[in-house]
């Protein structure tokens, strides 16, 4: 018994891998403190595979700024390399930096609550608070190429859709009823006019606003994942849209549905924007070493 046993043990030693969601947004995390992981889109999207991999919407590198080249922090200690679950590669995820920071407080990779984080698209500042709550300032909106505003078809019909860059690509289209249409989501149709020349992800928002309470029921497809259960840039993009339908030019908190769960965006008056919400890990675990060798 104790050879086979040994065996089996050599066979364990590979990758180490922690699984984390926020609001079932889900990602595999891969912490890599000595920069070592050769983390190609092939593999990317074999670990994201729901039957033959962990399963997730992206995963998230955990590395030092400073062995990232092109990536400049003045303040963040740690670089959130995310890509999708095909490989790709995007500038931002709300959800996934709120999961990241929950990652570097629970395993004491940073000793504060608050502290910054580097992606792709900046700082940020995140608040890692009790049961799991973290919110992530997320930035201001970019602009994006110029023209008409696009089109997202609706059951054939081609229906007005507000562009955003949060700093991803984003189309925002209202409809009566998210329960409603087709699930799960297939690949929208999108007249885009030139706004989206890299894709875009596209949210169908129910308006529940009553009073000026900001509230909306949302969906959510995202470019090089498909439907989610939920996408932090892409409730930061409905905020937006509530704001222009409903005309508030000032502080204000939007509550978004998704169907993971509840997030809040919080517009402060210094036009500082912070994602809030739950976020969860739920397991740790090691790739074997020939699963990842032959990943890709």
């Amino acid at each position: 018994m104790g050879a086979p046993y040994a065996e089996g043990m050599a066979e364990r030693e590979g990758v180490h891998f922690l699984k984390g969601h926020g609001t079932q947004n889900d990602f595999v995390i891969l912490p890599d403190a000595d920069a070592q992981l050769d983390l190609t889109a092939a593999k990317v999207a074999a670990i994201c595979d729901r039957r033959a991999g962990i399963g997730a919407d992206g995963v998230l590198r955990v590395v030092p700024v400073h062995a990232v080249d092109g990536i400049s922090a003045a303040r963040a200690q740690w670089f959130m390399d995310y890509h999708n679950a095909d490989g790709s590669i995007a500038e931002m995820c709300g959800n996934g930096a709120r999961v990241f920071a929950r990652f570097l407080a629970d395993e004491g990779w940073e000793a504060n609550s608050q502290f910054v984080i580097a992606t792709r698209a900046g700082e940020h500042e995140v608040s890692v608070g009790p049961r799991g709550q973290v919110s992530v300032e997320m930035g201001k909106a970019i602009d994006g190429p110029l023209g008409d505003s696009p089109k997202v078809l609706v059951a054939g019909e081609p229906r007005d859709a507000d562009a955003w860059w949060v700093p991803n690509p984003h189309a925002v289209v209202f409809v009566d009823d998210v329960v409603a249409l087709e699930s799960p989501l297939l690949a929208p149709e999108v007249i885009a006019y030139g706004r989206f020349p890299d894709g875009q992800n596209v949210e169908y928002a129910c308006d529940r606003t009553i009073g000026d309470e900001l509230h909306a029921e949302v969906r959510v497809h995202e470019r090089g994942v498909g439907e989610t259960k939920s996408c932090g840039t892409g409730v930061y993009a409905v905020s937006l849209s509530l704001r222009k339908r409903h005309n508030v030019a000032g502080p204000s908190t939007s509550t978004v549905d998704v169907p993971g769960g509840r997030l809040w965006v919080e517009h402060a008056a210094d036009g500082r924007v912070r994602l809030v919400g739950p976020t969860e890990l739920v397991a740790r675990g090691t790739f074997l070493a020939k699963w990842w060798e032959n990943a890709g």
